[in-house]
């Protein structure tokens, strides 16, 4: 894994970011998350809940493809973050990655907003 910026992992086909901002810790997954590089995902999830952010924003707007191995990093890191009474806001889903929420019935468990102003404007 490359680990170059601070911030961010790398590899192959996906690529995430995370930044903070205001209470909530920004996460863009940019490329195609699958059970190859569903872990580039789980990582800075994981991260950003043991550093104290309870609110998680996943800005999916660059996301190309989620098959259900990236579904399930999604829902484990939901559970976690309601534990710690927080949450996952979803947001700028672009429609192929929408339709696998909604084919699942995923997209009733999470809250999704149409823009990551939307999101971030909901806390």
């Amino acid at each position: 894994m490359d680990r170059g910026t601070v911030g961010s992992a790398h590899r192959g086909r996906l690529l995430v970011e995370v930044r903070e901002e205001g209470s909530s810790a920004v996460v863009t997954p940019v490329g195609e998350l699958d059970h190859h590089t569903a872990d580039l995902l789980r990582e800075p999830l994981e991260e950003c809940l043991v550093s104290g952010f309870s609110r998680l924003v996943v800005d999916c707007a660059r996301l190309e493809f989620c098959d259900s191995t990236g579904l399930n990093v999604l829902l484990g890191a939901r559970l976690k973050a309601e534990a710690a009474g927080g949450g996952i806001h979803l947001a700028g889903m672009q429609p192929v990655v929408a339709r696998v929420f909604e084919i699942t019935g995923a997209d009733a468990v999470f809250t999704v907003h149409e823009t990551l102003s939307a999101a971030l404007a909901a806390e």
